[in-house]
């Protein structure tokens, strides 16, 4: 008989194996937490890459390293804000202070080896999609040196956070001031605040932390409250109140400490059932639920019980909105602090800043030796620096009214751009830093797929991302985030939509991370092959110089013939 002939296609056959693994080159900007994971997640799950991080500032650890003021602390229970899989029996307090979770994290970065990915001191400028190669060019610059140069890739991952870029408030006068200013991000340790009169402007995270810190070292504080705010129970209350009844931080012994090393399995126990408490209570984000009107009731009363000393305090904070509409704060001993003697709380709003002092609308002024701006950051949205996909499309002037994503990771017209922390990646409820785990672990399981599917590109379908834009706000329409508030959960006012929550529970978002949706996918292919992950018909094991393993492998853990199945084995062995 006559031999086939092939008249199809040409590029049908692509000259690879079928289980070759394609090299990949991946650019992560930001080692704090996401770029500390990915540095190691990356290398263990994505074989074959070239993976480089670059940080702009001179350490690793993102807001660890960079916040430095005093009462800085997570709010959260240390035993909660650890990685899964690296548990440190060591925590000194029940809320560690930023020092001691920024050596955390230098240890993490050590035990497991990935310095060697991470370049400090270098910023990043620009990121362009180029159509042509299909790979990201990211142009940068060396802050030590001045140097700008460019790096190219075939992914973008980026870690960079939300509550980066820091702000000064929109106040006029601020360049007038002669005397201390500083913003809580940027705060000079070098700086006496002792026996002086000080102001410190805004109640978000930073200034809740920062009064009840310099209260009792400073002659007099003046602390500018623009807005109401629920100062909740701290998180881990349950724990709290067995060592400490008033609610604030306490330190662990040496003793208890010890135990734990000794007896790993104890601690496990322990951080369990703190993760258990901090996992619980979805319910309260629900518009009108039970639990959401009992926890209103319970933080008035604890509010204005702590501010009995000055109840026009209490008039002034508390909110007419519902707990969690805005974020959560603590507080440990934010309260207390604002009864104090040296302690005003001033609503009015600032008119400008003067070259002594501060001048509110009501035509006080008032002097003071510095000003803390506990102003917050820029959380719009709008990129550290300009990223450009498909077509030259501009990714802020995509975001400009509303942030789209297809679960806060991807976003179209953005090919093999994946982000950790970006709009609608935050939690209102839950473990934050476990649901990172989960856009690392989502973002390498991406890459994989790439390298062995014969993918050049892939971003999600519009529909895809519509569909999920869809789900948020349907999602939040039931909550109480979506009620009015002054928030940076939104995009547009108090009565925006919400853009940096994600639309479900902390746990719902490990759940939903868990395995990507490929169908949600566009993809082109090297060499334009859709088949090309068939590869020539051959596997590795069939043209390379391995050892015969490759071969075998699928006889790993066979069973032998003349050994009895075990019981659970035999198929209706009790029918």
């Amino acid at each position: 008989m006559p031999s086939a002939t092939y008249t199809g296609p040409s590029n049908v056959i692509s000259a690879r194996s079928v289980d070759a693994v394609r090299p990949l080159k991946v650019i992560c900007l930001g080692a704090g937490v996401s770029g500390i994971l990915a540095a190691i997640r990356f290398p263990e799950r994505v074989k074959n890459l070239d993976l480089v991080i670059y940080e702009k500032n001179e350490e690793i650890g993102g807001t660890w390293f960079e916040n430095k003021y005093p009462g800085c602390a997570c709010d959260i229970p240390a035993h909660n804000y650890q990685l899964s899989f690296e548990s440190n029996t060591t925590w000194t307090s029940f809320y560690a202070k930023a020092p001691e979770i920024l050596e955390y994290w230098k240890k993490v970065v050590d035990k497991y080896g990935v310095r060697k990915y991470i370049k400090l001191s270098i910023k990043a400028v620009e990121a362009r999609w180029d159509e042509k190669t299909s790979k990201w060019t990211v142009k940068l610059v060396n802050l030590k040196t001045g140097e700008t140069f460019s790096d190219s890739a075939d992914v973008l991952f980026t870690g960079t956070g939300t509550l980066n870029e820091w702000k000064m408030p929109a106040i006029p006068g601020l360049e007038d001031y002669t005397g201390k200013m500083m913003h809580s991000a940027v705060w000079d340790a070098d700086y006496k605040y002792q026996g002086k009169k000080v102001a410190v402007v805004g109640a978000g995270s930073s200034g809740i932390q920062i009064v009840p810190n310099i209260q009792p070292d400073v002659e007099r504080l003046d602390h500018y409250v623009r807005g109401r705010t629920w100062i909740a129970t701290t998180i881990g209350m349950a724990e709290v109140q067995k060592r400490n009844p008033n609610g604030g931080n306490f330190d662990y012994t040496p003793e208890e400490i010890k135990a734990w090393q000794d007896n790993p399995e104890s601690y496990l126990v322990y951080r369990k059932r703190l993760e258990a408490e901090l996992q619980t209570g979805h319910g309260i984000t629900q518009r009108g639920s039970a639990i959401q009107l009992e926890i209103r009731k319970l933080f008035t009363q604890l509010m204005t019980g702590r501010l009995a000393a000055k109840p026009q305090v209490a008039e002034h904070l508390l909110p007419n909105f519902p707990p969690l509409c805005k974020r959560l704060t603590p507080g440990p001993g934010y309260l207390e602090a604002l009864t104090q003697q040296n302690v005003d709380v001033i609503p009015t709003p600032i008119e400008r800043i003067t070259p002594t002092g501060i001048l509110t609308t009501d035509g006080q002024h008032r002097e003071v030796d510095a000003i803390i701006c506990a102003t917050g950051f820029n959380t719009s949205f709008q990129g550290r620096f300009p990223i450009y996909g498909v077509g030259g499309v501009k990714l802020a002037n995509k975001w400009k009214s509303f942030p789209s994503t297809y679960l806060s990771m991807t976003t179209s017209f953005f090919p093999n751009f994946f982000m950790s922390l970006g709009p609608n990646a935050g939690l209102g409820w839950g473990n934050l830093l476990i649901v990172i785990e989960g856009f690392v672990e989502y973002a390498a399981q991406c890459m994989a797929r790439m390298q062995v599917q014969n993918i050049l590109s892939m971003q999600p379908k519009p529909r895809a991302e519509e569909n999920f834009v869809k789900f948020c706000d349907a999602y939040f329409a039931g909550t109480v985030f979506s009620e009015e508030c002054s928030s940076w959960y939104k995009t547009g006012g108090k009565n925006g939509r919400v853009s940096a929550l994600w639309p479900g529970s902390g746990l719902h978002a490990i759940k939903a991370l868990k395995e990507p949706r490929w169908e949600d996918f566009e993809y082109t292919y090297v060499d334009g092959n859709e088949l090309g992950w068939l590869g020539d018909g051959s596997a590795v094991a069939d043209v390379g110089e391995e050892d015969e393993s490759g071969k075998w492998y699928y006889l790993e853990g066979g069973n032998m013939l003349h050994e009895p199945l075990a019981e659970k084995m035999v198929v209706g062995a009790n029918e």
